[in-house]
């Protein structure tokens, strides 16, 4: 059963059931009675203008649903101070968009008539019956089963969803990822908070729209810190401060408990509280969540289940310890009372009694909680104000706690270990403690969502405006929506919000805890997500119903109950023989539970183990089938087990390549078939002999069939690589972005991209077509490689900019270019990389050896300067010796030869050309060293060499392409200038190209030696496609975009290489061009497995 308002008014959602008719037929009887009343009051001859304006209004809503000549007249798109909406009057008049929310806002009312008065949509706002509890259900219903694309009824086009709703319906929910990027000028989804974002996110789609963030944090009585300040300093010999750690909070606590706040003579409570899984799993966040992301991505930290084996994250001493913790403040808290009198245990009606000192919460409900006459705030008659100063209040929001202790992810067992600046990154230091934040963002928050399935065009595109525009309004005017935006803790924010509500000290406490949990990743941010998978409710029923049902408010008399009714203080108490033994049983009985759950779900454990590391977005991405063939690696046979992978591979295919792993797992499943022939022979004779021939010739050819596919998937794996490394040197993955020169030179330091790009200083390319046109109206890119010299910044002695900086304007006069620099136009990574957002990082990365050949001159720096965190010195020595510096330079080269290459050394020298000698060394890419290795590739699958492979081998295949061409075309001068390249790659091909290497690898704490394929036979295989004439193209718009097209329309290319190095006949351009058992075979296209036919 179902509730439904409209865009025209907000009644309430019993009144309009089945109201999409009934506004139809009032709106008919509004136009009846208006027609009327003209007949009867004839209209003056002296109407004005507005008059005139209002009835043409009400006539054309008669007839057409909207007008707009009124609604330009008059205005109606320009709507709190946002343009969205200009010029869209009456664009989608006559279209219904059927919307399925399931909490009410007062603000939807407003919102949804403006909407509706400027653009004509008419939204059909429907309630589901049971609010928030039965949406998840609905919205399945209606949008279908991941399983089934024939499922759902698709009633409605758009929705309102909560994080953990969406994976079970993502297939369902349309992929907004081209939008976003369509209108992220608009929506900005780079300034949502992280948490918010990765809510909406799975497997790298946004399928959700965030408008809200929820997250968890604490709150103290500033008037009863003042009343007991004296008392507890001289108690405890301490002052009585807002705690820092959630040790401190739990201490505060039980201390303050027991005291009479209010003066009724009856014992009072600590922090209060609502016992909820989400509250406990704010006490486990910072103990384990240390780092959740690198620049890899996730790192598969988290709260709930291990990444790779999806065991529950139960059996660890961190667990137990935020058990006991949480245990211990509920003792203290308002539980001691309700529980008792066999009432619930709730913060909303425990708060407004004035007996809490403090109270843990979510955002919106904290709000009623604090605010002067909020729903569950303390009246004054409730509260010692009399103990406030001038200018206090008596409600403080603050920080979740944090901990100094937290997991040692690298450890087996995952041991507790201090926190330290090097073991703790993101932590703070305060009062001489290291202390490890981590904000728990429970559920993520409401978004706004599309049908993806069903949903007609144009009811997308109006949901899409509606969406749009909610992006660009202040947060208060916004239906379910509270501050979620980085912009929203600006000062002006928060003045605006601080008027908004008549209370500047709220403001400003919401303002400092949301400037710590919107923190980015890269700027010390460390967010807990939710568990964002299908069964969400099912995990989170399993821990409520162990932790807090049967353990925790349970009574003593039941099997592992700790609360004692009669006297809540002789409660089992943490530290007793009998606590131990209670936790224990609950640990088995959470173990049950959640694996029952599992067996519910469709695929079992291992497609939610799937299914949590497609949620948390972890890199690269894995098949079911590598998550096993990983755990057999890893020799844990257990977990392989439990997650019934034998199910899911194919043990006798994986002999084929991982042998001695298989065997140590099933002695004899890699063994021959003929080990019993003799006895077969000697007891049956002849006859069974001959049928045993029979057999062993079967299976021969069995195991002969196996290797054709095992073959056939390599060759597949390997024309897939072929492919994608043709396809890398035609796209981009991500836009190019450079800095005009004269803003380069007078910025005085590099500068971050984030800061670059909010200032609007960027120049963005969004493909290799757009950079070819770039150029050839003119424009030069200089692409400075060079060294960090510290940890943290790229650049901390300036010397590397100074280098920069003296080197431009000297290319520029080398070069005869105005020396206003205003068509130079420069790349360096902290500048044009960006450096908040891991997956945009990534992808930018992805596409560095684009950049780099895309480039008119290449300018290698290296001053001799100090490493600021190390005692080293980086000088051109050091430069060279790293792996990106030697692929920087060899992708530029490859494409553009090395006339156009310089080394800037600082110091006031003159630019000097690359020598050949030194391109030598760099040709040897591989040799180079890498930060990856060094740290034997701990929390990461993968190497940092496997990444250059697709672009190398691209641009090898062109170099190659080129000296064929060279030599059919008879241009002996393009075939010289090519020939020192090929010359020298051909005597050191497989140290050059490496067909494998040893890598080294952790994994379940063990340290494992692998030999990987690198480039196998890819170079090999790309000769023979090339001399045979076959496939060597890409076709693509060849124009560039619009932005880039000159004016005449004329398509003439200049070539951007700073030399003729590719001249072969035709002009090359972007876009435009006529194994051992023992070796892991894995790509950029996939793995072996992968390609093996079923």
């Amino acid at each position: 059963m179902v509730a439904t308002t409209n865009a025209s008014s907000k009644p309430s959602p019993s009144a309009i059931r089945g109201s999409s008719t009934m506004f139809h037929r009032w709106a008919a009887a509004a136009a009846a009675a208006a027609a009327l009343l003209l007949v009867i009051n004839p209209v003056s001859s002296q109407v004005s203008k507005e008059q005139c304006d209002d009835l043409y209004a009400a006539d054309a809503t008669v007839s057409s649903g909207c007008n707009k000549t009124a609604c330009e007249l008059k205005g109606y798109c320009n709507i709190h101070s946002s343009t969205y909406l200009e010029g869209k009057c009456c664009v989608h008049a006559g279209v219904n968009v059927n919307f399925l929310a399931f909490e009410e806002a007062p603000e939807w009312g407003p919102r949804l008539a403006e909407f509706k008065k400027c653009t004509g949509a008419n939204v059909l706002l429907t309630y589901v019956e049971g609010g928030e509890d039965n949406m998840a259900k609905a919205l399945l219903e209606d949008v279908g089963s991941n399983d089934d694309p024939n499922s759902g009824q698709g009633i409605y086009d758009a929705y309102v969803v909560q994080g953990p709703w969406i994976p079970a319906a993502h297939l369902g929910l349309k992929n907004l990822n081209d939008l976003i990027k369509a209108f992220q000028d608009i929506i900005r989804f780079d300034d949502i908070n992280s948490a918010s974002r990765s809510a909406v996110t799975y497997g790298g789609s946004i399928r959700a729209l965030p408008v809200d963030s929820d997250n968890i944090a604490a709150a103290y009585r500033h008037d009863l810190l003042n009343k007991y300040q004296k008392w507890y300093q001289d108690t405890f010999n301490e002052p009585l401060l807002p705690p820092n750690t959630i040790e401190e909070m739990v201490t505060i606590s039980e201390r303050i408990s027991g005291q009479d706040h209010d003066g009724d003579g009856e014992p009072d409570w600590g922090f209060c509280l609502t016992p909820q899984t989400n509250y406990f799993q704010a006490f486990l966040a910072p103990i384990f969540t240390v780092n959740q992301k690198d620049a890899s991505g996730s790192t598969g930290q988290n709260i709930f289940f291990d990444t790779d084996t999806f065991e529950p994250l139960i059996h660890n001493p961190g667990f137990k310890k935020a058990v006991e913790l949480y245990w211990r403040y509920i003792l203290a808290s308002n539980c001691q009372t309700q529980t008792k009198e066999g009432v619930k245990c709730d913060r909303k009606s425990a708060f407004p009694t004035g007996k809490c000192f403090g109270v843990i919460s979510m955002p919106g409900t904290m709000n009623n909680l604090l605010k002067e006459g909020g729903k569950y705030a303390p009246p004054p008659e409730n509260r010692q104000d009399q103990y406030l100063e001038e200018g206090q209040y008596f409600g403080r929001r603050i920080v979740f706690p944090g901990s100094t202790e937290v997991l040692d992810w690298g450890a087996k067992g995952y041991p507790l270990m201090k926190c330290t600046d090097n073991t703790c990154p993101n932590a703070r230091t305060i009062e001489g403690k290291v202390i490890n934040f981590s904000p728990f963002f429970s559920e993520g928050g409401e978004a706004l969502a599309i049908n993806g399935k069903q949903s007609k065009e144009t009811a997308v595109n109006a949901a899409w405006d509606l969406m749009t525009w909610h992006s660009t309004l202040e947060v208060n005017l916004l239906p379910l929506a509270g501050t979620y935006r980085r912009s929203q803790t600006t000062p002006e924010a928060v003045e605006a919000l601080a008027k908004a509500w008549n209370n500047t000290v709220m403001a400003d406490d919401l303002n400092a805890v949301l400037v710590e949990y919107f923190k980015e990743p890269s700027d010390g941010g460390n967010p807990t997500q939710d568990f964002f998978v299908v069964g969400f409710s099912d995990y989170n029923e399993a821990l409520d119903t162990s932790l807090h049902k049967e353990f925790l408010l349970a009574s003593t008399d039941t099997e592992y109950g700790l609360f004692n009714f009669a006297d809540p203080n002789k409660s089992i108490k943490v530290g007793t023989p009998e606590f131990e033994e209670r936790y224990a049983t609950f640990i088995e009985k959470l173990q049950q539970r959640y694996d029952e759950v599992n067996s519910r779900m469709t695929g079992g454990a291992l497609q939610q183990l799937y299914n949590w590391r497609e949620a948390l977005d972890m890199e690269p991405k894995k098949t079911m089938q590598e998550i096993c063939s990983d755990l057999l690696a890893a020799g844990d046979h257990a977990a392989f087990d439990r997650l019934e992978c034998n199910k899911e591979v194919d043990l006798g295919d994986l002999c084929q390549y991982m042998k001695e792993e298989v065997e140590a797992y099933q002695p004899g499943a890699c063994a021959g078939p003929n080990n019993n022939a003799k006895i077969i022979a000697a007891v049956f004779g002849s006859v069974i002999g001959a049928i045993l021939i029979g057999g062993l010739a079967y299976l021969t050819y069995r195991r002969y069939q196996s290797y054709l596919r095992i073959r056939k998937a390599h060759d597949q794996l390997m024309e897939a690589t072929i492919n994608e490394s043709i396809r890398a040197l035609h796209q981009l993955d991500y836009p190019l972005h450079l800095v005009r020169g004269d803003e380069f030179v007078s910025e005085g330091k590099l500068v971050r991209h984030e800061i670059l790009r909010n200032t609007h200083k960027l120049t963005v390319l969004d493909s290799l077509a757009d950079v070819d046109a770039f150029i050839a109206a003119g424009k030069h890119i200089v692409f400075f490689s060079h060294q960090w010299t510290s940890f943290t910044v790229p650049d901390p002695s300036n010397n590397q900019y100074e280098a920069m900086r003296v080197s431009l304007r000297e290319l520029a006069k080398k070069n005869g270019w105005d020396e206003n620099l205003n068509d130079v136009f420069v790349w360096v990574d902290y500048s044009c990389i960006p450096q908040a957002n891991p997956s945009t990082q990534n992808l930018a990365i992805r596409s560095l050896a684009a950049y780099a050949s895309s480039a008119t001159y290449f300018i290698i720096v290296a001053p001799d300067t100090k490493h600021a965190d190390l005692d080293d010195n980086c000088d051109i020595t050091s430069y060279q010796l790293r792996m990106w510096c030697r692929a920087e330079q060899v992708c530029h080269s490859m494409r553009n030869g090395t006339e156009g290459m310089y080394l800037a050394l600082g110091g006031g020298g003159d630019l000097v050309p690359v020598n050949t000698d030194f391109f030598q060394e760099s040709l040897h890419v591989f040799e180079g060293q890498l930060t990856c290795c060094r740290l034997e590739h701990k929390g990461m699958s993968a190497c940092d060499r496997q990444s250059l492979v697709v672009p190398l081998l691209g641009l090898y295949g062109e170099l190659y392409r080129a000296a064929v061409d060279g030599v059919k075309g008879g241009d002996a001068e393009s075939l010289s200038s090519v020939k020192a390249f090929l010359d020298e790659i051909q005597k050191h091909q497989d140290s050059v190209f490496p067909p494998t290497f040893q890598r080294v690898m952790w994994r379940k704490n063990k340290k494992v030696t692998e030999e990987v394929m690198l480039f196998g036979d890819l170079i090999e295989r790309m000769k023979h496609r090339i001399d045979h004439g076959q496939g060597f193209s890409y076709e693509e718009d060849a124009a560039g975009t619009a932005s880039t097209k000159s004016n005449d329309g004329s398509s003439s290319f200049i070539r951007h290489g700073a030399s003729d190095f590719l001249r072969h006949g035709s002009t090359i351009r972007h876009g435009s061009m006529a194994k051992s058992s023992n070796v892991q075979v894995e790509t950029a296209v996939g793995t072996l497995e992968d390609h093996i036919e079923k």
